[in-house]
């Protein structure tokens, strides 16, 4: 069910004066929302909570209690801290009364006489990102659902492999579906103009996404370590600036502990060996990360070492170790076993899945290297993982510079098809390729998609796999023998939220030339674009 079931927006307008509130409220009516006004400002409290007002528009100067008294009220109350305020006040107030406000939590500060097209544009914004929040907490609720569906249904699963594999292919699918629609979103939000405390949150929400999807891929790769399926693909790689960018990532969730994240990489190692670069990076976020998890004062060391060097080969010791709560020495056997955690309940309160580490180790194992464990229960852990590796070609004269997807020229004419049945997918996705400057139309199901192709001149198709009538598969091939010798050789990017290997395998022979698994990086749809079309 949505919580949103009644789609208006609550706006209060608190004001002693009952002609500026008459005027408020009549330049502020429109569909969609319902204007709430009160001349007593100590009804706002109750009227907040009645009504669920999401914005509130303000007098500072008023009999008995301030505006500023108010906002401190409703920021303090947790049934009410998530309403925005709009401070406003007349010319001659002190500016050091306007920032007091803006500290305490109040999203902007206007000025009598209210300029009210200016006053309709603060509101028309602060509206867009009220919608904004409500789907994302929508879809976090879906994703909630969905987890407790994925952890009952995996119980019951167990009885037969080929029921398990069938059930995380469809949870995998159902649960990336809002976890793209959440992605995007956090990304268009992004481009937003949003004060500090709602960039914070909007970074704290990327955060819980990436999280979610990590906490799906682990399930996945579990599973896929026991099939024997996990291949280790080595190529040549910037390791200095992996284990930085790794390190750099997970920094905000240390800060937000109130830990330090130290990253240290000795001079002698190496800048380019062949590695398997996704399932190092793998590994050490899910060392880092448990390593904040279970550290709650001090701080978290990353730390690379050469432990030994020959002409073609080295070998390096990655360490992990923090000022944590520490392992009890009768646990520290267990914490690498699947679903297993620590027997000590003060370890166990933490959480988690019991995933990570036992995923940690099976990798290790497979690439060929060893991983120990050392703890003092009260002082901390270090997590050791050391591996050969073979040297690659020196590229230290190159540049490890991230180059961001600009927009294509407009002269290029970019013309892509989106086969897509999310109707939240199909806008974020079409904002984001527009965004590029590419002409974008949408089918929402296979056999659309067919008939669109059969009768359009298109650049590149991006073809969601599980659609209705006709699914992504089942287009592709029809694409490829039934359209002309000019249409039927159209670049076919998979878009799906389907990451198992047998779902890669069936688009393949359906005949894609790309894969792009959901949710996805806008660089790497971008890249995937770049490279597939031919720029007219």
């Amino acid at each position: 069910m949505n919580l949103y079931d009644n789609d208006d927006i609550n706006v209060l307008i608190v004001d002693d004066n009952a002609d500026i509130l008459f005027a408020l409220k009549l330049a502020l009516e429109q569909n969609g929302r319902r204007i709430f006004t009160t001349t007593h400002p100590q009804d706002v409290m109750q009227i907040c909570s009645d009504h669920d007002i999401s914005i509130v528009l303000m007098d500072i100067q008023m009999p008995d209690i301030s505006g500023l008294q108010l906002l401190d009220l409703l920021k303090s109350n947790s049934l009410t801290e998530h309403v925005m305020v709009i401070l406003i006040t007349g010319q001659f107030m002190r500016s050091e009364d306007a920032v007091s406000g803006l500290r305490m939590g109040a999203v902007d500060v206007l000025f009598k006489p209210l300029d009210l097209y200016i006053t309709q544009a603060k509101i028309n914004s602060l509206i867009t990102l009220v919608n904004y929040q409500r789907e994302i907490r929508q879809k976090n609720l879906e994703l909630e659902n969905f987890q407790k569906k994925l952890y009952l249904a995996i119980e019951q699963a167990e009885k037969s492999k080929e029921v398990k594999e069938n059930f995380l292919a469809n949870m995998s699918h159902e649960i990336r579906t809002p976890l793209t629609a959440i992605t995007g979103l956090t990304h268009l939000l992004k481009k937003t103009e949003t004060n500090q405390e709602q960039s914070h949150l909007v970074d704290l929400l990327e955060h819980s996404t990436q999280s979610l999807l990590a906490l799906v891929n682990d399930i996945l790769d579990s599973e896929k370590i026991d099939a024997g399926k996990i291949a280790i693909n080595r190529l040549d790689t910037n390791i200095n600036a992996l284990v930085t960018n790794v390190s750099d990532l997970l920094r905000p969730l240390a800060v937000q502990k109130g830990l330090e994240l130290k990253c240290h990489i000795a001079d002698d190692v190496p800048q380019s060996v062949i590695i398997d670069a996704l399932r190092l990076n793998q590994i050490l976020m899910n060392l880092i990360n448990n390593a904040i998890k279970f550290t709650e004062t001090g701080q978290v060391e990353v730390m690379l070492k050469v432990v030994a060097l020959s002409p073609h080969r080295v070998n390096l010791q990655f360490i992990v170790s923090d000022t944590g709560i520490g392992i009890p020495e009768v646990s520290r056997n267990k914490v690498f076993e699947r679903f297993e955690q620590a027997e000590d309940k003060t370890w166990q309160k933490f959480g988690g899945t019991g995933l990570g580490l036992s995923i940690v180790k099976k990798l290790i194992e497979l690439k060929g290297g060893t991983l120990s464990v050392e703890s003092v229960v009260g002082e901390g852990t270090t997590f050791v993982f050391t591996n050969w590796y073979d040297l690659a070609v020196d590229r230290s004269g190159g540049s490890n510079e991230t180059i961001l997807s600009p927009a294509f020229s407009t002269s290029y004419r970019i013309h892509i098809l989106l086969a897509e049945d999310n109707p939240i997918n199909q806008l974020i996705t079409t904002k984001i390729l527009k965004g590029w400057n590419i002409h974008v139309d949408i089918a929402v199901n296979g056999a659309e998609a067919f008939e669109k192709a059969a009768c359009n001149a298109y650049d590149l198709i991006l073809m969601d796999t599980h659609m209705p009538v006709m699914n992504g598969y089942e287009a592709t091939r029809k694409i490829r023998k039934e359209l002309s010798d000019a249409k039927k050789d159209i670049p076919i990017v998979s878009f799906s939220a389907s990451i198992m290997d047998t779902d890669k395998v069936e688009a393949r022979d359906a005949g894609v030339n790309a894969f792009i698994s959901k949710p996805f990086v806008p660089s790497e749809l971008y890249d995937v674009i770049k490279s597939l079309v031919i720029i007219k």
